[in-house]
């Protein structure tokens, strides 16, 4: 099947079929991750407005009911244990998240990513739209909204391991950390996009924050079916050659430069790498030397990210008593510090050849500023916006790191053999992994928060020192390999 693509760039003549494919291929799955994230992100900006302070509003003069201080929530959510009813409506898009994520992997190397991504992407659609349509259907049931969204989560897991691999069947090592940190930007983008459009609509009718981000993700699904060109032997059927210059980013090379000594190397290079088209079973990709270490580091890394992902416009407008809509948007720039920690973790990583010991300085270097900003980080609008901008930096620096250049370096090793089926399996399970930890921080948060905030932040600090300590065997052998005790490895 010939797919729908622009064909200027090709007629001319000024670019390879393939070397053009490969930027636009990274451009629609910058877009694709970006409207998954971005479907995710009302809900975090709708909470304070189902849950308000009556006391400081005015009561409209018709309104039925006797009940003066909740008289402005929406039900259920008026009740007091409020906190732990949003806990649970995000757990349930989390928990179904995580165990749907170990699968999604599975079934992402067997089946026709371009459909995987498309099914997926008009599914997540439609259920984020239902959850608004609760708004006009005046529905009230806290296991609608639950259901709705352990639907979503189960959906969205198509996301993540399909724009993994699409990017894996096309792109080179290179400098693998720097390029991919600048493409996960589209988690934090992805974020920052759906606060600012959950917030046009939040205060006046809640439930288009949820309709116009589920309208995207369904159009950009669209998109996915008529455009996405999964990999390079697509191409070769459409022009009849192969692009010699493509280097695949899970080359055997790369994987003998990783894990073999370098006296070992070009003799090992020099050997073809063999084709393989099975998939790697999932204890297979277990034995991965590194994927464990990691993928429980994620947990944690995760628990913090999600946290503050769910939490954090609710947090700022009960600390700082900031209306919904400015809760929201002040909320996005710990997603802007994001993009920023993501790429300095690739490149430095880059540099350093030290993945690990690049998470590990980042996570050290969270603990003390998640301490500072609950305790600092509310006196003054400038130390607001800087405190935020230095943690999203340092909690997503980490995170991205991990669940891209991480996840590809630990798909390169040399028992796979250059087989490239593999990376999406590695990738499920370490962000499979870290989904646990993004189930379990919300949950925390919610059943911690009515003791107060501080020991929420307790909590968060906690984590981050666990997921720094889960990868103190890995930052030693990198350290060793250093000093020349061994060779360097990427996990």
């Amino acid at each position: 099947m010939v797919l729908c693509s622009p064909q200027n760039p090709l007629q001319d003549g000024s670019l390879k079929p393939a070397s053009w494919y490969r930027g636009f291929t990274l451009f629609l799955t910058f877009l694709f991750y970006t409207s998954y994230h971005l479907s995710r992100k009302p809900i975090s900006i709708v909470k304070s407005q189902l849950h308000r302070n009556c006391s400081t509003l005015i009561r409209p003069p018709n309104l039925n009911g006797t009940d003066n201080e909740t008289w402005c929530d929406w039900a259920p959510f008026d009740k007091d244990n409020y906190q732990t009813l949003f806990g649970a409506v995000d757990n349930s898009f989390l928990v179904a998240y995580a165990i749907g994520m170990f699968f999604s992997g599975i079934f992402g190397e067997r089946v026709p990513l371009r459909y995987y991504l498309t099914i997926g992407m008009l599914l997540s659609g439609l259920f984020t739209c239902l959850f608004g349509l609760g708004f006009y259907l005046n529905i009230h049931s806290i296991w609608y909204y639950a259901f709705v969204q352990a639907m979503n989560g189960l959906v969205q897991t198509t996301g993540w391991p399909a724009v993994v691999a699409c990017v894996g069947n096309w792109f080179g090592k290179g400098k693998r950390g720097f390029i991919m940190g600048v493409w996960n930007s589209h988690t934090s983008v992805g974020n920052i996009l759906g606060s600012l459009i959950a917030g046009v609509f939040v205060s006046s009718a809640w439930g288009m924050s949820f309709i116009v981000p589920g309208i995207i993700i369904a159009s950009t699904g669209v998109l996915c079916f008529f455009f996405l060109v999964e990999s390079e032997t697509m191409l070769i059927a459409v022009y009849g050659q192969e692009d010699n210059e493509k280097e695949p980013l899970l080359q055997n090379s790369s994987s003998n430069e990783i894990f073999s000594s370098p006296g070992q190397s070009n003799s090992i290079s020099s050997e073809p790498a063999e084709e393989h088209t099975k998939a790697i079973s999932f204890c297979g990709a277990l034995r991965i030397p590194g994927v464990m270490e990691f993928s429980l580091c994620l947990l944690f890394a995760k628990l913090v990210s999600y946290t503050f992902l769910y939490w954090l416009p609710l947090y700022i407008a009960n600390v700082a008593h900031f209306d919904p809509k400015e809760a929201g948007d002040m909320s996005t720039l710990f997603d802007v510090g994001g993009i920023v920690g993501g790429i300095v973790a690739g490149l430095v990583s880059d540099q350093t050849g030290g993945r690990a010991s690049t998470c590990c300085v980042m996570l050290i270097l969270a603990a003390p500023m998640l301490f500072l900003y609950n305790h600092i980080g509310q006196y003054s609008l400038a130390t607001t916006i800087g405190m935020l901008l230095v943690c999203g930096a340092l909690v997503n620096g980490p995170y991205a790191l991990i669940t891209t250049a991480v996840s590809a370096d630990l798909g390169t090793h040399e028992s796979l053999r250059g087989n490239s089926r593999a990376l999406s399996t590695v990738t499920a399970i370490i962000d499979g992994t870290g989904s646990i930890g993004a189930a379990l921080g919300p949950l925390l948060a919610g059943l911690i928060s009515p003791t107060g905030w501080n020991n929420v932040f307790f909590m968060l600090v906690t984590a981050d020192i666990l997921a720094c300590l889960l990868l103190s065997r890995l930052v030693y052998k990198e350290v060793r390999g250093w000093c020349g005790h061994s060779p360097r490895h990427r996990g």
